[in-house]
């Protein structure tokens, strides 16, 4: 663990997304940084491609990203695929509109406690979920995604509007909120509850040992890194009559196989895929963290 000293040299990246929803925390948040650090250079990336850019140019100055979980979530990816996690503590002050993988990881979600903690903080070492195809996973992984199959695709179109920028133009969200604000509200009937997603036939292995194989349903499988290299699995198989008890496992390296199935990866979802592997990697990400 290192601790920073406030004269450090800043490079704060501010998400457009952060700008739009939240300008007074980030605001406030650029105030107490500049107060305590000696240099502090800010970039306003439009897009995904300039965030990349501003962020591999960062020379010697210390990346703080101010924005929400998709913007924590594409920094820690980034790195990731260029191997530059290793030698680079990474600092986030949380603003935006879905913060809870920055709560689970003990992130501070007001603008001037996390502004403080980046100044005081300490890097932290932990543990990252990284699947066969280069993806990176900081917090639960679940399948069948905790989301109904509608919710999902729409998920994954955010995902990929963010991604082509489509968020950053300011004319979008304004006519959003003007059809928002035009259509009368008008008293419907309750909508028919979504019974969402189906038992699935999965064969879950943990270092090569078999946890569940096709033969039985399961409702649910949670992947999550445990710390110290090895990650906490859960299968929750589909009961008939009394419910079922969980299975549990621990291990280093997960591989999901069957039908085509979905997941959800901290905020985004992903697939379908037929089989995945995630292999833990010990203490790969440093995230500046409050003093215990």
């Amino acid at each position: 663990m290192a601790t920073f000293a406030t004269s450090d040299q800043l490079l704060v990246v501010i998400d457009p997304v952060a700008r739009r929803m939240d300008g007074e925390s980030v605001r406030i948040a650029k105030d107490v940084l500049s107060a305590g650090s000696a240099s502090m250079k800010v970039c306003l990336p439009e897009g995904p491609e300039e965030f990349a850019r501003v962020l591999t140019r960062r020379g010697s100055r210390r990346p703080v990203v101010i924005g929400d979980d998709l913007s924590l979530i594409r920094a820690v990816s980034l790195l990731h695929r260029r191997r530059e996690l290793t030698d680079c503590a990474l600092s986030v002050v949380p603003v935006g509109g879905v913060l809870s993988l920055a709560r689970s990881l003990g992130l501070p979600t007001g603008a001037v406690a996390a502004a403080r903690a980046v100044l005081d903080g300490t890097e932290r070492r932990l543990d990252l979920l990284v699947d066969d195809s280069d993806g990176v996973v900081l917090g639960a992984l679940r399948i069948p995604p905790v989301v109904s199959h509608q919710a999902a695709e729409a998920d994954t179109g955010l995902d990929a509007a963010v991604a082509a920028g489509v968020t950053a133009r300011p004319w979008l969200r304004t006519c959003q909120s003007l059809v928002r604000t035009l259509v009368p509200v008008r008293p419907l009937r309750p909508a028919p509850l979504d019974p969402g997603p189906g038992p699935s036939r999965l064969r879950v292995e943990v270092d090569g040992e078999m946890l569940v194989d096709l033969d039985q349903p399961v409702e649910a499988v949670s992947v999550t890194p445990g710390g110290s290299g090895a990650a906490a699995v859960e299968v929750r198989p589909a009961s008939v009559g009394a419910e079922a008890s969980p299975l549990l496992a621990r291990g280093r390296r997960v591989t999901v196989s069957g039908a085509d199935f979905r997941y959800r990866a901290d905020a985004t979802v992903a697939g379908p895929v037929r089989r995945r592997t995630w292999t833990v990697w010990e203490g790969a990400l440093g995230l500046t963290l409050p003093e215990r």
